[in-house]
């Protein structure tokens, strides 16, 4: 898995994730970007990637597109319309794209990141994933102050929790 954290300016939602898929096949690669104010860290996104590849080996998924899977298990939610609110959208976003071959091919993802980050949406380079929003996060994630109180726990972690409890509720 290869992330790109950057800024982007997206004037045509539909055409960007149209360019994101031409690109993924062309690769092929699975492509997702996300608001990068709704990861939690590095971690959480391979969790993701590793839960969606599970639910498609086993024939549990929700969604047809691999890169749809992933975002459910990122958000922590079966609900395609509910999940869609940690991507990305018209404007300018604080981002992270993810690029993950199936099959492991590293060269594949860093050829297919090096083609994202030359779109004309992706403005800068830059880390996104340093500072976390963690107040939107708790909201996003529905974890409480009493639930922080409890555990040493990083934040990080608890979203973690959250992604690998989607497993456990299907």
């Amino acid at each position: 898995m290869e992330l790109l954290e950057c800024t982007l300016t997206i004037d045509d939602l539909d055409s960007f994730v149209t360019d994101l898929g031409e690109i993924g096949d062309d690769h092929d690669v699975t492509i997702q970007a996300f608001d990068a104010r709704y990861v939690a860290d590095r971690t959480h996104l391979e969790r993701a990637v590793e839960f969606a590849d599970r639910a498609i080996e086993r024939d549990e998924n929700v969604a047809r597109d691999r890169a749809v899977e992933i975002l459910l298990y990122a958000a922590g939610r079966r609900q395609i319309d509910r999940a869609l609110e940690m991507g990305v959208g018209e404007g300018e976003n604080r981002a992270v794209v993810l690029v993950d071959s199936e099959d492991g091919d590293r060269d594949a993802e860093r050829n297919a990141l090096e083609t994202v980050s030359e779109l004309d949406a992706v403005r800068e380079q830059t880390s996104t994933l340093e500072s976390v929003d963690e107040e939107r996060l708790c909201t996003f994630f529905d974890i409480t102050d009493a639930e922080r109180e409890a555990t040493d726990a990083t934040l990080g972690d608890l979203v973690g929790e959250r992604v690998a409890l989607l497993e456990v509720e299907k």
